[in-house]
């Protein structure tokens, strides 16, 4: 069971089978090398340059959850979601920008890379096409995935200033409070769904979970199309 549900809840339920997913995205040297220090800044340049383009979509992927959720207060909650995406995630990156030699005009020269057109394809279509609980399923790892690799960076530090600010970001109280107002959600509609509903709703969280590794994947060997 994860340590932030209660073990008859749904997220708990979730969670359970993308532990090993999680295990392996803490152990990998992409994540070691930002609280080392050793990762290598142009894959952390190339991280960040693919975040800004996945950010964009994941907005979109947020605005179409926002549309299908079944009350007034859950789309103001997603919708608000989709702009803090915009206000506070890609201001962190305008700060990152030029400590790493980039600037907007090089980032949105940059490629979308293989992994990251992957991903947010899949998010969209499951959010366009699925029911709102495909789309929350298919949103949801990317913010408890984050805000648990967030918290359990910021235990162990970084020697760079630069991959501290990242630590920092998803690793604080503010992303943790939203994080923890999804999972409310989450548990509150699991127990509302049929067997086939929520079926397809599980196989979307745990495809897109296995698509967090991939991308840090991707980033750390800074992933170009191979044709």
């Amino acid at each position: 069971m994860h340590p932030d549900a209660h073990p008859q809840s749904w997220s708990s339920r979730l969670w359970e089978p993308i532990e090993p997913t999680f295990t392996a995205i803490l152990a990998h040297p992409f994540l070691s090398g930002l609280t080392d220090g050793s990762l290598d800044d142009a894959a952390f340049a190339h991280y960040v340059a693919q975040d800004v383009h996945y950010l964009r979509d994941y907005a979109r992927a947020l605005a179409i959850v926002a549309a299908k959720a079944p009350t007034l207060a859950e789309t103001a909650m997603f919708s608000r979601h989709a702009a803090e995406v915009f206000d506070v995630e890609l201001g962190l990156h305008s700060e990152l920008l030029p400590e790493l030699g980039l600037d907007i005009e090089a980032l949105n020269a940059t490629p979308i890379a293989p992994t990251t057109r992957a991903y947010t394809s899949y998010l969209l279509a499951a959010a366009y096409s699925g029911t709102f609980a495909e789309g929350l399923a298919a949103v949801l790892p990317c913010y408890w995935i984050y805000a648990r690799v967030g918290a359990a960076l910021l235990e162990r530090g970084s020697p760079d200033r630069r991959y501290q600010r990242w630590i920092d970001s998803y690793g604080g109280d503010e992303f943790a409070a939203t994080v923890a107002e999804v999972l409310e959600l989450t548990d509150r509609l699991g127990p509302t769904l049929g067997g086939a509903d929520e079926a397809a709703a599980r196989a979307h969280f745990e495809v897109t979970a296995k698509y967090e590794w991939m991308f840090f994947d991707a980033a750390y060997r800074r992933e170009q199309w191979p044709i």
